[in-house]
């Protein structure tokens, strides 16, 4: 018999709900920040880099990260878009998932002594993206050029596609 240990996923420092009481996204935050390199979410030095447990996410982050490492003040923002859950599925699985999917680009980040702040939330990938960089004010967005379904690497990578030609702040698609 098969039995799977949960995953050990800390407690959110946020947590969202729609109207129906159903968790729609759940943030973490890195730990206290380094007042030198304060973690902070909005200014025109936040990187909204998405991810999604791929390997050019992984790549995404890593650039995204030299690049922050240079620039003073800038942060990394982390953004994990699950497709739509139930009520249950998203209660006991949706910070499961992203945690899952964002522990190399958690683990990279730390290693460069980078704080970071991860939003697991659920919904159409690149309108999330988009909307999300908005809201905070990214004037950079980072996004891998293909990630982990099929759709998405047909071409360049759906997502990455529809962020390029939705969003109204610059988007550096990583290879």
């Amino acid at each position: 018999m098969n039995v799977t240990k949960p995953m050990d996923v800390p407690p959110p420092t946020s947590m969202e709900r729609d109207d129906d009481d159903r968790v729609i996204s759940v943030t973490f935050d890195s730990g206290p920040s380094d007042p030198s390199h304060p973690l902070s979410t909005t200014g025109k030095n936040l990187w909204l880099v998405a991810i999604d447990g791929s390997e050019h996410a992984q790549r995404a982050v890593a650039d995204a990260a030299d690049l922050v490492g240079e620039i003073s003040g800038a942060r990394i923002y982390l953004l994990n878009v699950q497709p739509w859950l139930s009520k249950e599925a998203a209660e006991s699985g949706l910070a499961e998932r992203g945690w899952l999917a964002s522990a190399q680009a958690r683990a990279l980040l730390a290693a460069k002594g980078l704080p970071w702040r991860l939003k697991i939330a659920m919904g159409q990938t690149a309108e999330h993206i988009v909307a999300s960089a908005q809201r905070l004010g990214c004037h950079h967005i980072v996004i891998g050029s293909r990630g982990l379904g099929a759709a998405e690497n047909l071409l360049i990578g759906s997502v990455a596609y529809k962020v390029i030609h939705l969003s109204p702040v610059s988007v550096l698609v990583v290879r």
